[in-house]
């Protein structure tokens, strides 16, 4: 079930909503599990039976570490708890990697595929894991006690706003809300306001720009402007399909009276890829900072191995992404990137207007480079975008005006308008959504609701990007 579909919106989010509220005090957990096990098994049954076994793992875990007598018991159950985690990891979601490279590998030695394997990735996997991690890791590190509720630490695991997509959410944030939480009429109704901007940019924005890149990254021989268009095409709807799902997270959430922590500020205004990633994804950057960057020994061991650890760190949020090697290439990129800039300072405050500009061009297009992996299959179909980024499949595309609609076209201006209002917006202050409570908002908020439940009962079935990872 996804959150932009007729079946959520229409039926379970009214239905969860009347019982959730119906529900009294601390029993309103309880209809959190239940309602997110229904969420999460409207997929598959038999993964939710996986999630409930990984959550009742991680609290006895946590509890054996929190309980240990010494500090060696406590690194031992840490690790094992770490490992345990991994490796579940490891098999649901690169299992199918690791044999087709074994495979391949095999067949240019042996002339054999000595396995087969078709392992499928239960959704939201990623997510979980990582916050697992994270629970465990702060349990050790004495930031939080280990919770004796398993109802509160199913709640948490489960809580269907982030359930399969994130943000990645962390125990220590969190653990006051499962305790107690304040329910207002103002915070549902910021939370209805949240939920129909991200919808809009889901709906509207992502959806509408998408068959651009399709038809780029699905071109064999894509001309220079082809391929170019495809990847700014790609660059917005990315975002505005991972922002638009973490605005609605974030709006649910404060529909059930919890406050999670902002995912995105204004990435495509970063002038650094550094920047660039205190913007975008925000819960993952830090997560991947607190809980592999510093574990590596960050900047405190010397310039050489800060180089490094921000390389490793990088390549990790890389492979996290998917089981592909275009993934790994490109969180070494950024992390290759990110090594660069700390070494020249080219993240360090610039005081001409004009290198400024030029920061923001250089960082716009490494970004792009990167997307194109991101988006990419294969590694042949990154190297085919990038031949026609090099204008190598010509230099112009006769029958590119035919083949997009007037349509696709006005919302790719309207989306890069859009991201135009979001970098002026990081770079002066000036904010470009109308201000809560305004006349103008109570007029554009029931015409994106409008426009957006019209779209979505007109196309057909469109998953958020991220449910992959």
């Amino acid at each position: 079930m996804v959150f932009s579909s007729n079946v959520f919106i229409y039926l379970f989010l009214p239905l969860f909503l009347a019982a959730y509220y119906l529900t009294p005090g601390r029993w309103k957990n309880i209809t959190i599990v239940l309602g997110s096990y229904i969420f999460y098994a409207w997929w598959r049954v038999d993964f939710l039976i996986l999630l409930i076994v990984f959550t009742f793992w991680n609290y006895l875990i946590a509890i054996v570490i929190d309980k240990a007598a010494t500090q060696a018991r406590r690194n031992l159950f840490l690790i094992v708890g770490i490992v345990i985690n991994v490796l579940t990891l490891l098999y649901f979601k690169y299992m199918n990697f690791f044999v087709e490279n074994w495979n391949l590998l095999a067949k240019q030695v042996a002339g054999t595929d000595p396995f087969i394997s078709h392992v499928v990735l239960p959704i939201g996997i990623s997510f979980f894991v990582f916050q697992a991690i994270s629970y465990l890791v702060d349990v050790w590190r004495r930031d939080v006690e280990a919770t004796t509720s398993l109802v509160d630490l199913a709640a948490f695991k489960a809580i269907f706003p982030q359930l399969i997509a994130g943000p990645v959410l962390r125990y220590k944030d969190l653990k006051d809300q499962f305790r107690g939480r304040i329910h207002t009429v103002d915070k549902f109704a910021e939370g209805l306001r949240r939920f129909i901007y991200g919808l809009s940019t889901k709906i509207l924005l992502a959806d509408s720009v998408a068959p651009i890149a399709d038809q780029a990254f699905g071109s064999a021989a894509p001309s220079l402007p082809q391929a170019w268009l495809g990847a700014v095409a790609y660059a917005l709807q990315l975002f505005f399909d991972f922002m638009g799902y973490s605005s609605m997270a974030i709006g649910l959430a404060l529909m059930m009276g919890f406050v999670f922590i902002e995912n995105f500020d204004n990435p495509y205004a970063s002038r650094s890829i550094t920047e660039f990633w205190r913007r975008w994804h925000i819960s993952l950057s830090t997560w991947l900072r607190d809980y592999v960057y510093i574990p590596l020994g960050g900047n405190r061991k010397g310039e050489a191995k800060t180089y490094r650890n921000l390389i490793l760190t990088m390549l990790i949020g890389g492979f996290w992404h998917g089981a592909n090697w275009t993934f790994l290439l490109w969180g070494g990129l950024h992390g290759g990137v990110m090594a660069l800039e700390r070494y020249f300072t080219m993240s360090a405050k610039i005081q001409s207007q004009a290198s400024k500009l030029l920061a923001w061009v250089v960082t716009m297009v490494i970004v792009l480079i990167g997307w194109v992996l991101f988006r990419a299959a294969n590694l042949g179909e990154a190297l085919t975008m990038y031949a026609g980024m090099l204008g190598m499949h010509g230099l112009t595309s006769a029958d590119l005006a035919w083949s997009l609609s007037r349509t696709q076209l006005a919302f790719l201006a309207i989306a890069l308008i859009v991201v135009g209002l979001g970098v002026r917006q990081a770079w002066t202050g000036r904010g470009y959504v109308p201000p809560r409570g305004s006349r103008l908002e109570l007029f554009v908020l029931p015409l994106l609701l409008i426009l957006s439940l019209t779209r979505l009962s007109a196309s057909s079935f469109s998953p958020f990007l991220y449910f992959q990872f």
